[in-house]
């Protein structure tokens, strides 16, 4: 029954309630069983009384999900977020729950529902009688749906008896206002804004779409009520004689407040305001003046894009300038937590590498010491992994790249204008004719029963500097008029594109259920409807990039008010949490120093139902920066998504208990995890770091690729660590087939020599490498010490994949040719070392050092061995830039000193299958930093 297709209801319920308990973190009968563990599942069957036989046609039919990463120290009280709990007070939950429930999918409110309950369980109890402020950090993706997230927790919190919440937004009115939006249409509802005009003009409210709640909390003795000490166009402002509004209701003077009498009784105060130092006074001076003593109010602490007031930029002028906030910020927010003893402080970003997890000053107030939750990808979502291929240029995999396989070629176009401008118009309008073409084909699906596109809009992100933005506004509307759009001169431009892009493009990623045209006469009507929106008004490109709330609210960018098909000209202002509806087209040259710009890509992420085919990255692959240098921002952005999804990865491996039932990692050991060498990730102090540091990190069957060498200087360690393999080229005396896993799951095949090798020959070879100094190899080497020390590591079976697309070439003082690939060297532009090894080869490593589930091919299969490790090598071009040399690697002979050895490894599966990290303490004591002098 519980699994019959006949009762969609009760499998329903099953598979919500099973979620629920899959994650429970705090009611007793979960024992010490993990959430999301298979322990876990067996518990609950064991409760429901399923017998044995029962249990794998349940975990068939309702698989468990994996879950958002928690990594969490142990807390300081007993489990108090029960489910009874929740159940007894959880008015403004079932509110918003209803608002997710009209807009998303029943699987992805109950994963909301389970992740918000997990987050609310690491905040104290509002009703203890100790209080205690717990920290933490949620890491989400740009433009994944990190509000609805917060606004989640935000109502669980208040129902579970927080009487305070404060929002910190951004830094500027547009996202204040959005967010303060977003928080009354959904949460707070229409009985607790009542008439006070606030959103007389809003078209949503007067369609009654804000949400409004089962009952009215004004006139009932069990719902409290909330008031709204910020609005729709109003920041924090002083109290003065209002100051009654931050004074709370009791029942019984003779309790404190968050005595359970007093506090389910008492309404909720909100306040949403942006990230300024002198808001931030306001509030907690007129909390200093509040008769309600301040060290019993519970209180929530949201802190939205947590990372954005940190410096990143390169001038020194609006560097000084921008420390001097950041510190005043920080010190208004650290005023909060000292006045409000209960307060509980969650930061959430969009960018796992943000300064909490390195800025002193962060870590002494407001460091995520309790908890960090890494959130899932959302299923819908267009994020980095969508714009990139992980095998990009692998000289290894020979197949044609489409766009039904290739990520790249389906939604990026470069950019490679000359630095004289040469070829720039004609990029421009290609950029500026797949906004049109998009919009059209937009409303060619909306004639076909499609939801309405209410925006459409083309982001041009080319300077941080404001003066510029004029100038490049100024460009695309001359373009715009000599672009033809309502001559039938530009249908010819149009269907060439059609017939090549975007025709092509829609048959391969079109998702179902949207219409695509046969033909390009079935769109021609449909482009003078998209330009005639588009041109509406005074111009059809808005400039956002001022630094007053005046700039901001323009009628066209109000994307409450109407639909919005336009052109944004705009910089760091578009690139910090405001969400830009409808984003289809980006244009992205910007032309500023590298570790200015890396921290603000991404707008082009997000949800794009309906028309993810017809999203287009225009992307510079050739731009200008300081003293001559060329910056490929494409390369700039793989960079970042890697080492975004490396961290991420990390983080999963250790999320899980010790044998001892304890953390294996906790937030503070989080920093040291990190490979800080981004120039963005540098302290705020030079002389501080943290005080833990990494020295094991031992994961069976898993490979990583160890690129992190030092710039090449003369090509010293190059020659070294040419000289240092030998003997493991010297072992490959034999060539196989292997197999790996490509992109979009296509099986292929690829030629490699092997040679099996001792372990501790492997161990005094590695052993020989150079690397970055902001990176240690030793965490690895104890692994494998260990590994051999326990007899479960006895050799290894070493890889030389050969190319498909490139000849073996000579090298100087070798006997046989060796295989030389490209790898882009990073050094001084993104991190130290290469962009990578072998991507996917390293799956037949991983096959044959034991890890389930990996196919490396029937001869990974005879390699395997429970004892046995698997190791790639790979020969990296890497000349002194400019010299005569840059092409040897294709022609020979090379010299070892143009050539990098790079390698991946992974250890026996048996070694290490429940991954193991340790750190030890630079300096005993409870501080979390120390000076490094």
């Amino acid at each position: 029954m519980l699994v019959s297709d006949d009762v969609p209801q009760l499998r329903a319920v099953v598979r919500a309630s099973l979620l629920k308990w899959d994650l429970e973190t705090a009611d007793p009968w979960c024992l010490d069983t993990v959430p999301g563990s298979p322990e876990r599942r067996v518990r609950i069957y064991e409760l429901l009384g399923i017998p044995d036989e029962g249990f794998p046609i349940l975990d068939s039919t309702f698989p468990r999900r994996g879950g958002a990463v928690i990594i969490a120290a142990q807390q300081p009280w007993a489990p108090w977020y029960t489910h009874q709990r929740q159940l007894e007070h959880n008015f403004y939950w079932r509110a918003y729950r209803g608002v997710l429930s009209s807009k998303l999918d029943t699987d992805t409110v109950d994963d909301l529902d389970s992740l918000t309950s997990s987050i609310v369980a690491r905040l104290a109890d509002p009703v203890r009688e100790e209080p205690y402020q717990s920290k933490g950090l949620v890491v989400g993706y740009v433009q994944s749906g990190k509000t609805a997230n917060f606004t989640g927790v935000v109502a669980k919190a208040i129902d579970a008896g927080y009487r305070l919440v404060v929002v910190l937004t951004g830094t500027i009115e547009l996202l204040r206002s959005q967010t303060q939006r977003r928080l009354d249409m959904e949460l707070v509802g229409q009985q607790n804004i009542g008439a006070d005009g606030d959103y007389a003009q809003d078209p949503d409210w007067n369609a009654g779409k804000f949400v409004r709640l089962e009952e009215d909390p004004n006139f009932s003795s069990t719902s409290p009520a909330i008031r709204r000490l910020t609005g729709a166009t109003d920041d924090y402002k002083t109290l003065n004689k209002g100051i009654s509004a931050l004074e709370w209701e009791f029942v019984d003077h003779s309790r404190p407040l968050n005595d359970p009498k007093n506090l389910f009784a008492s309404n909720i105060r909100l306040a949403v305001v942006k990230k300024n130092s002198t808001v931030l006074t306001r509030l907690v001076e007129d909390l200093g003046r509040s008769r309600t003593a301040l060290e019993q109010i519970p209180t929530l602490i949201i802190d939205d894009e947590a990372d954005q007031a940190s410096v990143n930029t390169l001038n020194p002028a609006r560097w000084a300038a921008d420390t001097i906030e950041r510190t005043a910020i920080n010190a208004r927010i650290t005023d909060l937590l000292s006045v409000l003893k209960r307060a509980q402080y969650i930061g959430y970003t969009a960018t796992p590498f943000a300064n909490v997890f390195v800025d002193v000053e962060d870590s002494e107030t407001i460091f995520p010491k309790d908890f960090i939750v890494s959130l899932d990808r959302p299923k819908p979502y267009m994020g980095g992994a969508d714009f990139h291929d992980s095998d990009d240029g692998d000289e290894f995999d020979d197949s044609e790249r489409t766009p039904a396989n290739s990520n790249k070629a389906a939604f990026v176009r470069d950019l490679w204008a000359g630095w004289d401008g040469e070829g720039r118009e004609s990029e421009q309008l290609k950029a500026l004719d797949s906004f049109v073409l998009s919009g059209a084909i937009k409303l060619f699906r909306e004639s076909k029963g499609s939801n309405a596109f209410r925006h459409h809009t083309m982001l041009v992100h080319e300077s941080v500097k404001t003066t510029e933005h004029t100038a490049v506004a100024d460009e695309f509307k001359a373009l715009w008029k000599s672009a033809g759009y309502s001559q039938p001169s530009s249908l010819v431009r149009l269907e060439q594109l059609w017939v090549e892009d975007f025709s092509v493009v829609s048959a391969a990623r079109t998702e179902v259920g949207a219409a695509n045209p046969t033909t390009f006469e079935e769109l021609e009507d449909f482009v003078g409807i998209a330009y005639n929106k588009i041109s509406e008004g005074s111009s059809p490109v808005i400039i956002v990039n001022g630094e007053k709330q005046d700039d901001y609210l323009q009628e066209a960018l109000n994307f409450e008010a109407r639909g919005v098909w336009k052109i944004l000209v705009g910089g760091t202002k578009l690139s910090r949490g405001f969400t830009v509806e409808g984003l289809t087209t980006t244009y992205y040259t910007r032309r500023t120093p590298q570790a200015d710009t890396l921290m603000q890509m991404g707008r082009w992420f997000g949800f794009r139902p309906g028309y993810r085919d017809l999203v287009r990255l225009f992307i510079g692959r050739d731009v200008p920066g300081p003293a001559g240098r060329s910056f490929d921002m494409y390369e700039a952005f793989a960079t970042i998504v890697a080492d975004e999804a490396e961290f991420r990865s990390e983080l999963a491996r250790f999320a899980d208990l010790n044998a001892g039932g304890e953390p294996m990692v906790t937030p503070m050991d989080v920093p040291p995890m990190v490979f800080q060498s981004q120039p963005w990730l540098k302290p705020a102090a030079a002389n501080k770091m943290y005080n833990a540091e990494q020295v094991y990190r031992g994961v069976g069957g898993q490979a990583f690729s160890f690129t992190m060498q030092k710039p090449r200087g003369d090509g010293t360690n190059n020659k070294n660590h040419f000289a240092a393999v030998g003997p493991l080229l010297r072992s490959m005396q034999d060539s196989a087939t292997f197999e790996m896993t490509g992109s979009h799951g296509i099986r292929r095949k690829f030629q490699a020599q092997y040679g099996i090798v001792l372990a501790e020959e492997v161990l005094e070879i590695v052993s020989q490498f150079v690397w970055d100094e902001k990176w240690t190899f030793e965490p690895h080497l104890a692994a494998m010490r260990s590994a051999i020390e326990r007899d479960m590591l006895k050799d290894f079976a070493i890889l030389l994949p050969k190319p498909k697309t490139r000849q073996p070439v000579a090298v100087k003082g070798w006997d046989e040719p060796l295989p030389i690939v490209n790898r882009k060297r990073l050094d001084g532009e993104y991190r130290s070392g290469f962009s990578g090894t072998a991507v996917r080869e390293r799956e037949a490593i991983e096959h044959i050092a034991g890890a389930p589930g990996k196919d490396g091919g029937p001869h990974a299969r005879q390699l395997r061995q429970g004892t046995r490790g698997g190791l790639i090598l790979v020969f990296a071009n890497d000349p002194a830039v400019g010299s005569k040399n840059m092409k040897r690697a294709k022609t020979g002979p090379v010299d070892p000193g143009d050539f990098a050895t790079l390698f991946s490894y992974a250890l026996p599966y048996l070694a290490e299958p429940t991954p193991r990290i340790g750190f030890r303490v630079r300096q005993p004591g409870p501080d979390a930093i120390v000076d490094a002098t």
